[in-house]
This record gives structure tokens, sequence and C-alpha cells, in this order.
């Protein structure tokens, strides 16, 4: 059972890197090149920025899933552990967002909360 959940979480954090790269690569890059994105905080630096970010949020999320999987396959699976990852991935979604975003995109604080109460609740 646990090479089979080793396996799935191999295949997650593949499926995250060509995500992030075919994606950067096939898809947001032309998209960006068109002329027509909408004009947020007087140009479309903001979109483009919340665009990326928000693809590559996708990738962190799903290598969060590949280290739940790895825990799950090394039982018995302690909460704390499970909480320390799952406040981890939302830390890197913070990081990733206040970055990305040079802060404009608010969403870093709700990701930083979530992590820091995640990881505190299922530390203590």
């Amino acid at each position: 059972m646990a090479i089979h959940l080793y396996l799935a979480a191999i295949l997650v954090i593949g499926i995250g890197i060509a995500h992030s790269y075919l994606g950067e690569r096939y898809i947001l890059m032309r998209l960006f090149r068109r002329g027509d994105l909408p004009k947020l905080f007087g140009s479309d630096d903001f979109t483009v920025r919340t665009l990326r970010l928000a693809w590559h949020l996708t990738t962190v999320a799903w290598w969060g899933f590949a280290a739940i999987l790895i825990l799950l396959a090394n039982p018995p699976v302690d909460a704390s552990a499970v909480g320390f990852v799952i406040g981890t991935t939302f830390v890197l979604h913070f990081a990733i967002a206040i970055y990305g975003s040079r802060g404009k995109h608010l969403s870093w604080l709700v990701f930083l909360a979530i992590g820091i109460l995640t990881i505190y609740a299922t530390r203590t």
C-alpha cells in the first residue's frame, strides 16, 4: 500500500512541475503577449502578476498534497504532521502571493493567517 502512495506522490510532484513549466511556456506567455488584458491599478502588470501567481499556486498546493500522501505512506499519521504540511503549504502561498503581486493582491494576508493558525493549532 505504501508504494502506491509514494508513486502517487511522485506523480503529483511531476504533474506540478509539468503544470508550472508548460503552463508558463505555452499558455501564460502567449496570453501575456495579447494587448487586451485588463488594466488594473493603471496597467496590466497587476493582471499579469495575479494570473501568474494563481497559476503557480496550484503547483504548490499539489506539492502539499504530495507531502500528505507521503505522510499517509508512513502510518500512523500524526495530526500535527498533517497540520504542519498544510500550514507550510499556506506559508508558501503567502510568500508567492506577496512576492508575485508585490503585496498588492491581499490574498497574502489570508494565506499567512491560515498558515500560522494551522501550524499553531496543530503544534500546541
